[in-house]
């Protein structure tokens, strides 16, 4: 494909390139793949974010960029014979053309033999389904839905129009699925909460009654959990992304567009506001709320709620700027400790 011819897919409807953009009109090399800026070869196209990878354009054997609009790199990418477009966006637009050469792999519609779907269950249009499925009584499936073999759908479960299961993830009963969501390879979701109430005898187990909700668009990573709660809903709002190893406790609510990150553990009925980011390894104990726009970084653990547009790190989790006071003080402290003893030594304490 011709980079004359990405640009212009680029800019149709849907996408992010406005065709007043700057680019070099001068060189139209033919692009067979996309590939990292720092490995990529030539006939290939990659992207830079911002000035600091200025090196980058003066070793990459790429053929094409799509660069920040900064008038330094554009001038670097000329200088070069590398052909070139600008956008305010550069990772975004990136995204958006690994589309024009990749498509993740879709089965044809049709059902595998090895299927067991209960003869209650409702099938939407050009359903693929693969191999050992299994579909209990009362589910519903919408149009396009890809399951992909090895999974099993408990009995209620209702999956959105082109939802895709990958193999071997589990929806437990009740459960509900959005259009447009992507459920990963051992993901369980609607699995019953931690529920147990404390007796004399030991520990009295509480039904897990409830049922847990994907809004459209959730896209739950590889072995991740979300439960189901005693009564009442777990609830994952639209657009909302969810990495690998995930634990989302029941009765937790999650607004949209949020972003958690790998082995994030979310205690019972804890809640995200809109577009939360969480890092990786945060712990967030029960009954926390987190504020709209809240940004919470790694290994951070939340014992309290966290208003909105909130920068939090640390544990125990404080803003941001004062856990990197601390983490400055915690660096000068042998040094503090040996003044300290100085001191205590010349007043004779």
């Amino acid at each position: 494909m011709r980079f004359s011819e990405i640009v212009y897919q680029l800019g149709k409807p849907g996408h992010t390139l406005d065709s007043s953009l700057p680019q070099q009109p001068d060189l139209d090399p033919e692009i067979s793949a996309i590939a990292p800026i720092e490995s990529a070869p030539s006939g290939t196209l990659s992207y830079i974010e911002g000035g600091k990878f200025a090196k980058q354009v003066a070793t990459t054997a790429a053929s094409a960029l799509i660069l920040p609009q900064d008038a330094a790199l554009q001038q670097a990418a000329s200088d070069r014979s590398i052909a070139w477009v600008a956008t305010p966006n550069p990772r975004l637009l990136f995204a958006q053309a690994i589309a024009l050469f990749y498509q993740p792999f879709q089965p044809a519609p049709g059902i595998h033999p090895s299927a067991i779907i209960d003869p209650t269950t409702t099938l939407g249009k050009h359903i693929s389904i693969g191999a050992n499925v299994v579909i209990q009584t009362g589910c519903v499936l919408g149009d396009h839905v890809c399951i992909h073999p090895n999974v099993v759908l408990y009995p209620g479960v209702s999956v959105g129009d082109r939802t895709i299961l990958h193999a071997n993830c589990t929806l437990h009963e009740r459960t509900q699925i959005g259009a447009d969501c992507v459920i990963h390879s051992g993901a369980v979701i609607g699995s019953e909460g931690f529920g147990f109430v404390p007796t004399r005898d030991g520990w009295l187990k509480m039904e897990q009654s409830g049922r847990t909700v994907l809004e459209d668009g959730v896209e739950i990573g590889c072995n991740s959990a979300v439960d189901r709660p005693a009564v009442g809903e777990t609830r994952i709002r639209r657009n909302t992304k969810i990495d690998n190893l995930v634990q989302i406790g029941h009765g937790c609510t999650i607004g949209e567009a949020c972003a958690i990150a790998a082995q994030t553990g979310m205690a019972g009925g804890s809640s995200l506001g809109d577009r939360v980011i969480v890092g990786g390894q945060v712990g967030i104990n029960n009954q926390i709320h987190i504020g709209n726009f809240s940004q919470i970084a790694g290994k951070s653990m939340l014992h309290a709620d966290i208003p909105p547009n909130s920068i939090i790190m640390g544990a125990p989790a404080m803003p941001a700027t004062e856990f990197r006071r601390i983490a400055a003080a915690w660096k000068r402290l042998p040094d503090m400790q040996r003044t300290l003893r100085q001191v205590q030594k010349h007043l004779g304490l």
